[in-house]
């Protein structure tokens, strides 16, 4: 029996189709709950997660607020891996609000995708 998917599981597996993280350009994936964000930057090949931020360390300001801290912390600690670019996966999130706020963050600090 067939479980029943929400629309979000149905974008996600769409977009996981095509979005697929290298060693030389590895997946940003983000994560997004009622209260808290969180983006982790995963390779592919091996499996491996290789930097992670979140929100929940501090809860200062507005929840898009939260979002531009989750995106700089996660491109710092790309850098710090010597990592330079990425491959943007929104994981069935509609492009917009935090999910944005969190990619725009990013790029800003120096991360490529």
């Amino acid at each position: 029996m067939g479980q029943k998917l929400t629309g979000r599981d149905r974008r996600r597996r769409r977009i996981r189709k095509k979005v697929r993280g290298t060693s030389e350009r590895p997946r940003l994936t983000v994560f997004r709950s009622n209260k808290h964000i969180y983006a982790q930057v995963v390779d592919d090949d091996t499996g491996k997660t290789l930097a992670h931020a979140g929100s929940q360390s501090s809860s200062d300001g507005n929840k898009s607020d939260a979002a531009k801290r989750v995106g700089a912390a996660i491109a710092s600690a790309c850098q710090a891996n010597g990592i330079g670019a990425v491959v943007f996966d929104r994981n069935g999130y509609i492009y917009h609000g935090r999910v944005q706020a969190l990619a725009d963050a990013a790029r800003e600090a120096g991360l490529r995708f």
